[in-house]
């Protein structure tokens, strides 16, 4: 036996079995042969864990986000037992897909969650447009895997677990033949079906209910335009209720719907009226948008080496984010994203920034408004 299959078994033994219990999850065992590309929907934290429950006999090599190589001994460990293949953040990704294809070829399997972020509404997002292409170039079977349940289990923004019923499983397997004969866009495609979750969907049929305590807290880490007054930074969840001195009060229930279901009966529901209260803003906005202090600025550059910018207040503008007498003109932001809740990252040109809150804050606001000035842009 080899030494990565040893450590995999380890691992099922140490952590797959602790993650199952603890989120309830069934998982269908995956009977599969060879090194392969495994392309799966991304819920939690603990996805990786919970999908290799369905794999007990097939070492998979993970491809993580770069933040993950920067943790000392604890990186250290992680590397040992599994080997993963760095991703940055909000970059081009280009060397990624040549390691994804090295290890491929080298006879690896490789579970990428291309959405290349957790849901923040329930729904499972769009693949990056190259992953077709990767799945093309691979010469191995694609593997769609799919995560129910994931999101009502532990929403991004809570750091509470709620106890329901979560299930993954193989969705579809596709030989390199059939992939050689599609197109990149039309292999995207297949794969954004097959992932596709939408968790208000799901539970309007089944009513599981997803039992916690302090349900709400935290949402405003995600969730920061009041659906009822239109106020930035007033909403806060409380327990198991949602409020806002404009008089707001919703209930956040066992099965994830908010009573009254007025103004908004889910989280959905509210991220696109969140979305199109923010493009508005964004096109009659003509000052500072809002703030937060007590954040950090890094660079980071090869060999996961970072050198601190300086600290300070996080300000908004319309048009670029200042930070630590620093400005970044939001056209020069190609690419922005966050890790968990804490910590946002975006790439200008060559260069790789990270900004980590050390208190409390919703740094989400932030990745909204460029991502708003990027669609009312195109409009």
């Amino acid at each position: 036996m080899s030494d990565r299959k040893k450590r995999w078994q380890l691992l099922q033994r140490l952590l797959c079995g602790y993650a199952r219990e603890r989120f309830a999850v069934t998982a269908a065992r995956a009977e599969i042969q060879g090194p392969c590309l495994i392309v799966a929907n991304h819920v939690t934290n603990w996805d990786p864990l919970l999908l290799a429950v369905s794999f007990p006999d097939t070492p998979i090599r993970f491809v993580a986000s770069e933040h993950l190589f920067r943790h000392g001994f604890i990186s250290e460990v992680i590397q040992w037992a599994v080997a993963p293949i760095p991703r940055r953040k909000a970059a081009s990704g280009t060397d990624t897909v040549k390691s994804v294809l090295r290890a491929v070829q080298a006879g690896d399997t490789v579970c990428i969650f291309a959405e290349g972020d957790t849901t923040w509404d329930g729904r499972t997002h769009p693949v990056f447009p190259a992953t077709g292409k990767l799945a093309r170039m691979a010469g191995v079977p694609l593997v769609t895997y799919r995560l129910e349940g994931g999101y009502l289990s532990m929403p991004r923004w809570s750091n509470t677990l709620r106890r329901g019923m979560m299930h993954g499983g193989i969705v579809g397997c596709y030989a390199p033949e059939e992939l050689k004969g599609m197109q990149g866009g039309a292999v995207n495609a297949l794969i954004n079906r097959d992932l596709f979750e939408d968790a208000f969907a799901r539970q309007e049929k089944e009513h599981v209910r997803f039992r916690g305590e302090r349900r709400a807290e935290g949402i405003e880490r995600g969730f920061f335009v009041c659906p009822r007054c239109g106020a930035l930074g007033t909403v806060r969840g409380i327990g198991n209720r949602v409020r806002c001195a404009c008089g707001l009060d919703l209930l956040y229930t066992e099965e994830g719907f908010f009573d009254p279901p007025e103004p908004v009966a889910t989280v959905a529901v509210w991220e696109q009226y969140q979305r199109a209260a923010l493009r508005e803003m964004l096109k009659r906005a003509d000052g500072v948008l809002f703030s937060d202090g007590g954040l950090r600025l890094k660079r980071v550059g090869d060999g996961h080496r970072e050198k601190a910018l300086g600290a300070g207040i996080l300000v908004q503008h319309p048009d670029a984010l200042e930070i630590a007498g620093r400005f970044f003109p939001l056209r020069d932001i190609d690419s922005m994203a966050m890790v968990k809740t804490d910590t946002l990252l975006f790439s200008v040109g060559d260069a790789y920034y990270e900004i980590r809150a050390a208190a409390p804050c919703c740094l989400r606001k932030y990745l909204l408004i460029w991502e708003s000035r990027a669609e009312n842009a195109k409009e």
